[in-house]
């Protein structure tokens, strides 16, 4: 049914003419036939022959003259005519201008000042979307109306109308609310460092990669008939999954038809966060919860805050509340407005009537924001509490596994996994995380089935970058040259930036090249200073090693195959390390005015010692962010070399190497005496001063 609305005069914009004996309606309404009517009258004004002449009345009781004769300019009007009459005031087209423009002003007057809620409206209209196109239309409309026959069974319609949800907000999970950092996506590693993700580059063309000496070199043949690794199912990026809805869902596979996926939507279950008293004030809670979803926070907290004065015991007006304070603190980067929200969670959570889902959207998140301030054993409380309430859930035990984890208890994380493990053999998150603590004990091969099964399982949590860094390491170590179709996969889903640089901890767009020269890194003058003062150097670390002090440390990164490796650190992250300079002070004082070296907050400064017999896996560093220099202070004549890449190279006493450690490199030491030299990490030079400044330190 269409509907005219005319609200007062219209005028071009040319000043608008006296109104002549013509009646003005504030509004005035037109349905149906009526309005078919009106438009007749208009398009058949009354004609009455005068001398020769038609004259024209208009609907106004206003006459004009034309001329009567033939002529092709006797039938215009107005402007157009041959006759030279006056024409008539206001045309057909006028009229269509004056409604299309009241139209208009009518639609945005509507939307402007918000008289109709349209999410609200078309949220209802999709239960009448017939077709399955996702909305409501004319199609819809006909099929309705019995014109149209539907265009799939109607059982199958009826499966795609949504639930009856109680509750206008799903909360998000909070694995996946994220907080960025440095521009880069944040996800949880065990050190507690954001982990910055570089996009995929081109892996080497060449299907053989250069491994330890220890290995040996197969044909491709060869390399074909040994198994693949089975590329997991990307995770679900679609909203659902990342919002998180209180429960596990598995994707439906892509094959299955889009009614059955659409079933399946249907039956999805939407958390319950009112009780019984809230339903009484769910209008206001609504009202304050759209308020907070139009970002309009500072509005909603008072909203909200004035919903808790009037009914403290209401679960879900404190749970609006800690929300809004989350939202604010994120807005403001308020680590006391934080504290605020994870004090009101619980607040929510420890009411007698708040819902189990409720409940369970208050603790989660609250652990989520106490792990996010680093507060890890308030974090692992929450989340034991809510094992005790939600003893079935495996994916809380999950959790509570990670929170040990990042507090370092891999005996209490081994725990926790192997209980989930026992009741659910098959669970890839518990799987790929055992096998991980399995590798950090040095338990080499029995941690590689673990990561393999579960990365291959798909499961949410199981495709990062340190499962496929891991595993692939663990390969390496047994002689299992399937390392490299792991590191391959791993570059394909984005991980690693190419099958050779495998850092985790990256900035995007940075220069990429396994050696480089001082003159490439702009650092000449740091390298000038090392290499004319290096005796300076070498005699003052000497002689810290004759000491027997114990400043030479041994390795602790797990990195020996075999032999002997220590290390004596001057700076660590961009600070000196305690009273280390003590030893070495003419060296210290050479490095001070360098703060590309003294102020890499992801390097260290430092020398190292390797005795006879000591050969390091294959390995690479942490970040992208820094390039290694190794001055050579004692090198054997034979026997001591460093491959980076496919590029082997040899130290010279006096001279400075320099490398980019995020490569994988290997070092054997063959020699027959030690090898002392002196490594100055710097960083990367394209890094701009406020992102030096902003990175978190490794």
């Amino acid at each position: 049914m269409q509907h005219y609305r005319h609200y007062g005069t219209s005028c071009p914009p040319e000043p608008c003419p006296a109104p002549v004996e013509e009646e003005v309606y504030a509004e005035e309404e037109v349905y149906g036939e009526e309005a078919e009517s009106l438009i007749q009258e208009e398009a058949e004004p009354m004609v009455k022959q005068t001398d020769g002449k038609t004259a024209v009345e208009s609907k106004n009781g206003k006459r004009s003259e034309r001329g009567g004769g033939g002529g092709e300019g006797g039938g215009e009007e107005e402007e157009g005519g041959g006759g030279g009459g006056t024409g008539t005031k206001y045309s057909m087209f006028t009229w269509f201008v004056v409604l299309a423009l009241l139209g208009v002003w009518s639609s945005v007057a509507v939307v402007y000042f918000e008289v109709v809620d349209y999410d609200s409206v078309i949220g209802k209209l999709t239960a009448y979307d017939t077709d399955g196109d996702g909305d409501f239309d004319v199609e819809d409309a006909k099929v309705l109306l019995g014109l149209k026959a539907a265009d799939r069974p109607p059982e199958e319609r009826a499966a795609a109308v949504p639930p009856l949800v109680e509750d206008v907000f799903v909360p998000d999970d909070p694995r996946h609310d994220l907080h960025p950092e440095e521009d880069h996506t944040e996800t949880i590693d065990t050190t507690g460092v954001l982990l910055e993700e570089r996009p995929p580059e081109e892996s080497p063309e060449s299907g053989r990669y250069l491994t330890s000496s220890k290995f040996s070199q197969q044909s491709e043949v060869g390399a074909e008939n040994r198994s693949e690794p089975v590329e997991p199912q990307p995770q679900s990026d679609s909203p659902k999954e990342a919002r998180g809805d209180l429960h596990t869902h598995t994707a439906p596979p892509s094959g299955k038809p889009a009614e059955e996926k659409l079933k399946e939507k249907a039956k999805t279950k939407k958390p319950k966060l009112l009780n019984k008293f809230d339903k009484t004030i769910k209008v206001e809670i609504d009202a304050a919860e759209k308020l907070r979803k139009k970002g309009k926070l500072e509005e909603a907290l008072r909203a909200f805050e004035s919903l808790v004065e009037q009914n403290p015991q209401s679960p879900r007006a404190r749970y609006g509340r800690a929300q809004v304070e989350d939202d604010l603190a994120e807005k403001l980067r308020s680590n006391d407005m934080l504290q605020k929200a994870i004090n009101s969670y619980r607040e929510a959570a420890e009411l007698p009537d708040a819902t189990s889902d409720l409940l369970r959207a208050a603790l989660k998140r609250r652990a989520e924001r106490q792990q996010f301030l680093g507060r890890i054993r308030g974090s692992l409380a929450t989340l034991e509490k809510m094992v005790q309430i939600f003893p079935d859930d495996i994916s809380l035990r999950n959790e509570m596994g990670v929170a040990h984890l990042l507090l370092g208890d891999n005996k209490g994380a081994s725990r926790v996994f192997g209980e989930v493990l026992a009741v659910a053999p098959s669970n890839g998150f518990a799987k790929v995380h055992y096998g991980f603590i399995l590798k950090s004990e040095n338990k080499i091969a029995e941690s590689i089935p673990y990561l393999k099964d579960g990365i291959e399982s798909g499961e949410p949590g199981t495709d990062d970058g340190r499962f496929y860094f891991h595993l692939g390491d663990a390969l390496q170590r047994v002689g299992d040259e399937s390392a490299y179709r792991w590191y391959e996969l791993g570059h394909k889903r984005g991980h690693f930036a190419s099958v050779w640089q495998r850092s985790l901890y990256n900035v995007d767009g940075l220069k990429a090249q396994p050696w480089w020269t001082a003159k490439e890194t702009g650092y000449t003058d740091l390298v000038r200073t090392l290499e004319r003062n290096w005796k300076t150097i070498r005699d003052e670390a000497l002689a810290m090693m004759d000491q027997k002090t114990g400043s030479f440390v041994p390795e602790e990164e797990n990195l020996r195959e075999r032999g002997e490796w220590g290390q004596y650190t001057l700076w660590q992250q961009g600070k000196k390390v305690g009273n280390a300079c003590q030893g070495v002070p003419k060296t210290c004082s050479l490095l001070e005015k360098h703060s590309e070296a003294t102020g890499c907050r992801r390097g260290q400064i430092k020398f190292s010692v390797m005795h006879p017999g000591t050969h390091v896996w294959p390995h690479t560093g942490p970040t992208n962010c820094r390039l290694r220099m190794h001055l050579g202070l004692v090198v054997p004549k034979h026997g001591c070399k460093i491959r980076c890449t496919d590029q082997t190279r040899e130290w010279e006493e006096g001279r400075v190497l320099i490398f980019d450690d995020s490569f994988e490199h290997e070092v054997w030491q063959e020699a027959g005496s030690y090898r002392l030299i002196f490594i100055v990490d710097v960083w990367h030079p394209e890094l701009t001063g406020p992102q030096r400044h902003g990175l978190s330190a490794i």
